[in-house]
């Protein structure tokens, strides 16, 4: 027997990893995580791809600063129909976090990739084999520093992010403006250095497209470890924000 006034929907709200989405809200989600991803990617490899055909018309601080205002702009445009996560290593926090559901992981990070892998096909098409610039790789260091450095870098993007969501009855929206800006800073610093991927689908969709494969476990593993120290500093400063609906509506979506 129920007690009066009792709504168990609502008690499967509060319970933290609770999954209560409704199927039809899949395709709109995973469209809005493919778009989103394939915009990314097509801002950052293209980038790259376009300065190696251009003879470098295309500058570093353009290419640091072109997939940070994309992704600026789809946090405002979309970020309420996913959450707009559009890199693995973000829903990797998120999940940690228990923001949204340990189950929602393979299906975000599928439509994230098919999402790049279809950016660096366009790519492809129109540059042929340009497309290899577009490709994630060490450039001025070995691979044990370039995997640092991606780990501190996404650590820094990360905690902005999860910062964001844990406070999101202040920031709101407004949480673009700090992610942008920190991709921004972290390209024009490290773009030069080993790519400043901070995001494993931008790396593995040009890397699979191209064929070039060798460096890409640098921006899979440099990305989860820097995920996974965010998620320690952000508990460690903001504590646990289990059953906050703020905090979950901006990993989620609202819509």
């Amino acid at each position: 027997m129920t007690n009066p006034g009792f709504d168990p929907a609502e008690r499967r709200r509060e319970r933290p990893g609770h999954d209560d989405r409704p199927i039809a809200d899949w395709p709109r989600r995973l469209t809005a995580e493919a778009f989103g991803t394939f915009g990314l990617v097509f801002a950052a490899a293209g980038g790259d791809v376009m300065a190696h055909v251009s003879g470098d018309a295309v500058g570093t601080a353009a290419r640091a600063v072109a997939p940070a205002l994309m992704v600026a702009a789809l946090i405002y445009s979309i970020g309420d129909t996913s959450g707009a996560h559009f890199n693995p290593a973000v829903t990797l926090a998120f999940a940690l976090k228990r923001l949204v559901p340990a189950t929602w992981l393979p299906m975000y990070w599928g439509a994230q990739i098919l999402g790049a892998i279809a950016a660096a096909g366009v790519l492809r098409g129109l540059f042929d084999a340009s497309i290899d610039a577009g490709v994630s790789a060490p450039k001025l260091v070995d691979p044990a520093a370039a995997v640092l450095l991606e780990a501190i870098l996404t650590l820094f993007l990360v905690t902005v992010i999860l910062g964001t969501a844990d406070r999101f009855r202040v920031v709101g929206p407004n949480a673009a403006l700090a992610v942008g800006s920190t991709i921004a800073l972290c390209g024009l610093i490290a773009l030069p250095i080993e790519g400043a991927s901070m995001n494993p689908a931008r790396s593995l969709g040009p890397a699979i497209v191209a064929g070039r494969l060798a460096d890409v476990w640098i921006y899979i593993v440099g990305p989860a470890a820097g995920a996974l120290a965010a998620v320690l500093l952000t508990t460690l400063l903001h504590g646990r924000v289990d059953g906050d609906g703020k905090a979950e509506e901006a990993a989620r979506g609202s819509r």
